[in-house]
């Protein structure tokens, strides 16, 4: 009985870190990135070089808009990552493939973080919060968490398919 309960708890502990420690680390690095560290200023350089070993005639005004694309194209991608991941972990070892609740749950705390996000960017030196920017996180979440019940719903039709077939 006692083997049981060791078991058991050691398995709890492995699927919390399988599914919520990858969760942890990305909000971990999009707390880093909300600094001053990775402000637009400090990125601006990375992103310039880039640009300019790719097209050494780019204008001032073609660096600063491709700056400001890539810039809101990160909080889109990272905020559909961290969704990804909080649906992820939510579903953990089950059987089943979508559940709604899960996606809700998960939408729900990337809007919670997104906002937490933009309130500790206006207490930084060089940065400052936006709600344009955490409406655009959300989006970001939005797009991850449909794409993921499209392919739920393809896999689903297709096993169902293959089944009347049988």
């Amino acid at each position: 009985m006692a083997e049981n309960i060791t078991t058991a708890g050691s398995s709890f502990a492995m699927k919390i870190l399988r599914y919520w420690l990858p969760v942890l680390f990305m909000i971990g690095a999009m707390y880093y990135a909300s600094t001053d560290v990775f402000s637009g200023e400090n990125t601006r350089g990375v992103i310039e070089k880039l640009v300019l070993w790719l097209r050494p005639h780019t204008s001032e005004r073609g660096l600063i808009k491709i700056n400001y694309f890539v810039r809101k194209a990160a909080h889109f991608i990272e905020y559909a990552m961290l969704a990804a991941l909080l649906f992820r972990a939510f579903r953990a070892d089950s059987f089943l493939r979508w559940r709604f609740r899960w996606a809700l749950y998960s939408f729900l705390i990337v809007i919670c973080w997104a906002l937490l996000d933009e309130y500790h960017q206006s207490f930084t030196h060089t940065r400052g919060g936006s709600i344009r920017d955490s409406m655009l996180d959300c989006s970001g979440a939005l797009f991850m968490l449909l794409m993921i019940a499209l392919i739920n719903k393809r896999k689903r039709a297709g096993a169902y398919n293959l089944k009347s077939q049988i």
